[in-house]
């Protein structure tokens, strides 16, 4: 079992992957051999005992580690023993919801969240919780009192956020299956930062987020992050056929490419108005080029959304920051929010200098949804790159720098996201390139209200078109 791997002067990796019970499974393939009795249980939670010892003193991506007591998924279910982590701003019964901050001191949860209770339905042994920046506001897993969260595939650079800890640990081979929440971007940020599937679903499909649910405009929903498609899709397609919604087209178990050929628009501008490097650039390129040879029409397109748009969620993700300042300790247990970190303060300070210059902010946020909808009257799907360039150093994000630089470095980096939050539809991250630093680059593939069936078929194509490679593969 490899630790870490010096591939170039300037390139360490990190890896779990071995010759052991979870061997280079995804969740189905692990489950699969449960069932037929080729691994026990006890092998498996020993193996992950040993990747977690391994690596995360590297990684930094588990917040508690509950491997020796895990709490377990219903015996059934289809992915009965799999181990996974919780993203710890997610109640598990008996574990401290941490959100990612210093600012308080969690106490054990009396009871599990709508979307753990969820997971456990699947039969996932949740094996602990994974590292988030504090309460989601950043696109870097780091911190001003802590290690920051590494990227396995470079420990130098970023895991990306705010599900950091989930997707280092599901790249690294920790475990094959991570949970993740996206309020923007933050399901898709980490899963092309690492190499990874992770599908933000539409708003609604899944149990609510009762974090979300409390926003003025909500902007959170529940996933997973994998390293196989077939993966996400049993998990999004049993629990949606558990849970239907029946506003929405039902799932199903998608296991393949489909039939339809597509009306696809590529949009290669961002909303922020933030360059697109050139690694990035091609790598969104050569993915339609792709989608062309399987028959699908991709032409040209330019979102209906540009800096107003922009401007506007900054200020509301300001809200969001001056609700923590000035009401966390209302809701959070010996609450000091002079130990909040310095991105977060700059956020609320932005809102309170910047929203009386915004009036209306709010309704425009609101009406977004409909006007999102028209995207796709012409086309069945957007796609995009997930970032506007490849995932940065570890410092280039991080809280301590100063507020005005470091808005203005994540304005430009994530301005393709946090459309699909504000609008509540779907959209899906995969791999498509590695860059010459050997770091992963992502694509997006988003498509209207309900439609999630679409992008898990367009993920199956590009998958098989060219397979992604794991931490460890030659």
């Amino acid at each position: 079992m490899s630790l870490q791997v010096e591939v170039a002067p300037d390139i360490v990796r990190v890896s779990a992957f071995g010759d052991d019970a979870l061997g280079r499974d995804d969740a189905v393939g692990l489950a699969a051999r449960l069932r037929r009795g080729e691994v026990s249980l006890g092998e498996v939670r020993a193996a992950v005992a040993e990747r977690i010892a391994r690596v995360d003193p590297v990684l930094r991506g588990l917040c508690l580690d509950r491997v020796d007591e895990p709490v377990g998924g219903a015996p059934d279910g289809p992915l009965a023993g799999v181990p996974a982590v919780v993203k710890e701003n997610a109640d598990v019964a008996g574990w401290p919801t941490t959100n990612g901050s210093a600012a308080y001191v969690a106490e054990p949860e009396p009871e599990h969240s709508a979307v753990t209770e969820q997971l456990l339905g699947l039969g996932l042994s949740l094996v602990g919780s994974s590292r988030m920046p504090e309460f989601g506001l950043n696109a870097s897993t780091e911190f001003v009192d802590a290690e920051p969260t590494r990227n396995p595939w470079n420990t130098a650079y970023s895991a990306g956020a705010s599900s950091g800890g989930s997707a280092a640990l599901v790249a690294a081979g920790v475990v094959p299956i991570g949970h993740a929440n996206d309020g923007g971007g933050s399901i898709r940020i980490p899963s092309a930062a690492c190499g990874l599937v992770g599908l933000k679903p539409t708003r609604g499909r899944l149990a609510r987020n009762a974090q979300g649910a409390r926003m003025p405009v909500n902007l959170v929903s529940d996933g997973v992050i994998t390293r196989s498609v077939r993966d996400t899709a049993t998990v999004l397609g049993e629990l949606d056929r558990r849970r239907r919604n029946l506003q929405f087209p039902p799932i199903g178990l998608v296991d393949g490419p489909g039939a339809r050929r597509l009306r696809i628009g590529l949009v290669l501008e961002s909303p922020a108005g933030g360059e697109i490097d050139d690694e990035t650039r091609a790598a969104v390129v050569r993915t339609a080029a792709a989608l062309e040879r399987h028959g699908h029409v991709v032409e040209p397109h330019a979102v209906g959304f540009g800096t107003q748009f922009v401007d506007d969620f900054l200020v509301y993700w300001g809200l969001l920051a001056f609700g923590i300042v000035a009401g966390g300790r209302f809701g959070f247990p010996q609450f000091d929010a002079d130990r909040l970190d310095p991105l977060t303060h700059g956020l609320a300070r932005h809102f309170r200098t910047t929203a009386p210059r915004r009036p209306g902010f709010l309704r425009r946020l609101q009406q977004a949804a409909s006007v999102y909808d028209g995207e796709f009257v012409h086309h069945d799907v957007l796609l995009s790159p997930v970032l506007a360039h490849r995932t940065p150093r570890l410092g280039w994000l991080h809280p301590a720098v100063p507020f005005d630089e470091l808005r203005e470095r994540l304005v430009n980096y994530v301005g393709f996201t946090p459309l699909q939050n504000v609008a509540g539809t779907p959209a899906i991250a995969v791999p498509a390139a590695r860059g010459g630093d050997g770091l992963p680059i992502g694509v997006q593939l988003a498509s209207a209200r309900g439609d999630e069936r679409t992008l898990i078929e367009l993920a199956y194509l590009l998958e098989a078109e060219r397979p992604w490679p794991l931490l460890g593969d030659r």
